[in-house]
């Protein structure tokens, strides 16, 4: 039995990418740069998977007319959060053929004495 959740492991991530931020200054050499981004690069190539999945989630609770809208106006939010998590998804596939090819440049680089 794992005590993981969704919300938990977001959270985790999302910690996890803030202490990058302060550790990225730390990078010595040009093979910690490429590790580092082909890192991120699996982390974007993952988030449309993720995306979808909660948009089926909701999908489904939806359809079992088990939602509703503390503004009275779930039509409205649900669109909303559906074109939203739709961008998103092209978003973080744009990311992936980004850092994809940023990974590949730093490929042949390496430190010079």
């Amino acid at each position: 039995m794992t005590d993981k959740t969704p919300v938990s492991v977001t959270d985790t991530a999302a910690e996890a990418i803030r202490d990058l931020n302060h550790l990225t200054t730390d990078l010595q050499y040009p093979g910690d740069a490429y590790s580092t981004v082909a890192n991120l690069s699996a982390l974007a190539m993952r988030l449309p998977q993720a995306l979808e999945q909660i948009a089926a989630f909701l999908k489904g609770l939806e359809e079992q007319g088990r939602l509703r809208s503390d503004k009275d106006t779930l039509d409205e939010d649900l669109a909303a959060t559906y074109q939203g998590l739709n961008v998103a998804g092209g978003a973080a596939r744009m990311l992936y053929d980004a850092l994809d090819q940023a990974h590949q440049g730093l490929g042949p680089v390496a430190y010079k004495d």
